[in-house]
């Protein structure tokens, strides 16, 4: 296989702003559903069960896209892919604006899905045009943005739903994408391919597409674990079954989907580690704090009304935004790892300062801006870490197995989280004690503390 060198092109401010818009415009797409989907429920006759299934597609979608997304774009271009999948994505939205049912929007959001393999594309173009320093702080500036624009879908769903229809709380931020990929294809420089030869390994594709589809399944299906013990088994079987193939066939291909020795690398796999981690322990904090903020019970809890919960928790959102570009400053100025193991710090202490400290509102409101801030900060860090440890034709791949763990491990957080709410709860009142809200804080504190760990065995690995 012969690379093809990209040419001594550079972006503008403008490109990387037209990148950004189409990232809000993404994330805000991404999580109109979950703030909505009581309303979706009341007028597409959906029952809880189909409203639990649409909750998670987003979620199964991107996890299976993202890889793919990131693979093709290395090898044939980050701008060819990425207006290809946006415009997918701008059917799903559409298809989700004009859905009559539920079969209609489910299929609306299967496409949707696909946004997240922006990240990854975006990753690629920011790399091939800017020099190493300015690649780091546009990373973050990226994810910072489909971060805070996720944060801005969930404030203004419900508004947008109740004031004009559930048809425009998708239309509106379609229209933004579209809007948005087309500044992105007419400001950026059409990338050439990165490999002039060699096929996709659609193997490797299958069998990683299964190991995520199957894992995010067993996931959501973890709570019922008590009830259907040999359903959940099967998944996990099947998954450990998936991932098997999966790293046989990559043993075997000439051009893997993902190459072993590359995830095998420090920086890449660490960086996976630490981000799976991190997301359980923020992830705990995003499903908890709501929850007692709406709690009334004897002596904890708020009872706080829809508004008044996203009212409280907007600081975290502000900190969400910020911490992309923050991260991406910080690692430049000091390095991804210190700005990793300083987020992961303040986040492990805020937590257990949580369970110590949770009376008044302003505790929740200030731990989950910290939380947010740091790791948002920390992810973003790792990000840019692992861009540099990879060839130019890698760059998609890596940033994007990343992100999938990113979803993997948000996944795994808000599942251990309210399994843990739910075996707190009192049989007959059905409110969960307060002691139930101090565990999860202090397991989620102490499961972030641990990917210390995994900094202290890198240390170890580079000295050997």
């Amino acid at each position: 296989m012969s690379e093809i060198i990209a040419p001594p092109v550079r972006i503008g401010r403008s490109a990387v702003a037209a990148l950004g818009m189409l990232a809000v415009a993404a994330g805000t797409l991404e999580s109109v559903v979950t703030p909505a989907l009581p309303l979706l429920q009341r007028e597409l006759a959906i029952t809880p069960a189909e409203g639990a299934l649409l909750s998670i597609t987003l979620l199964i979608t991107g996890a299976v896209v993202t890889p793919i997304a990131g693979k093709l774009g290395d090898r044939y271009g980050g701008k060819r892919v990425l207006v290809r999948l946006m415009a997918v994505v701008s059917v799903g939205g559409l298809l989700s604006a004009l859905a009559p049912n539920m079969p209609m929007l489910l299929l609306g959001q299967v496409l949707q899905g696909a946004m997240v393999g922006a990240l990854p594309l975006s990753f690629i173009l920011v790399r091939r045009y800017l020099p190493p320093g300015e690649s780091q702080v546009a990373i973050g500036v990226v994810s910072g943005l489909f971060i805070g624009g996720g944060m801005a879908g969930t404030l203004l769903a419900g508004p947008v739903a109740e004031g004009l229809s559930r048809h425009w709380m998708f239309a509106l931020p379609t229209i933004a994408i579209i809007a948005a990929t087309v500044t992105v294809n007419g400001l950026l420089p059409a990338d050439p391919p990165a490999w002039s030869d060699g096929s996709i390994d659609w193997p490797g594709v299958v069998f990683l597409s299964g190991t995520l589809v199957s894992l995010m399944a067993g996931l959501s299906m973890a709570p019922n674990v008590g009830t259907q013990p040999l359903a959940v088994g099967a998944v996990a079987v099947v998954t450990a079954a998936f991932a098997s193939g999966w790293i046989v066939v990559e043993r075997r291909a000439a051009a893997p989907m993902v190459d072993l020795r590359m995830l095998a690398t420090p920086e890449v796999w660490s960086s996976c580690v630490m981000t799976f981690v991190i997301c359980i322990g923020s992830a705990t904090s995003m499903y908890l704090v709501p929850q007692l903020f709406a709690e009334s019970g004897d002596g904890y809890g708020f009872g706080a009304s829809a508004t008044d919960i996203g009212r409280f928790l907007l600081p975290g959102a502000i900190a969400a935004a910020v911490s992309g570009p923050v991260g991406g400053f910080a690692a430049r100025r000091f390095g991804a790892r210190a700005v990793a193991i300083a987020g992961i710090v303040v986040m492990a202490a805020t937590l257990i300062g949580l369970a110590c400290a949770h009376t008044a509102v302003w505790h929740l409101v200030v731990a989950k801006a910290l939380i947010a801030l740091a790791s948002g900060t920390s992810i973003t860090a790792l990000l840019t870490s692992v861009v540099p440890a990879v060839d130019h034709s890698d760059t998609g791949i890596a940033t994007s197995l990343v992100l999938v763990t990113r979803v993997v491990g948000s996944a795994v957080g808000v599942q251990v989280s309210g399994a843990i709410l739910t075996a707190g709860t009192h049989p007959v009142s059905g409110v969960p004690a307060e002691s139930a809200f101090v565990t999860g804080f202090v397991v989620a504190g102490v499961v972030a503390a641990l990917s210390l760990l995994v900094v202290t065995a890198v240390r170890k690995g580079a000295r050997a």
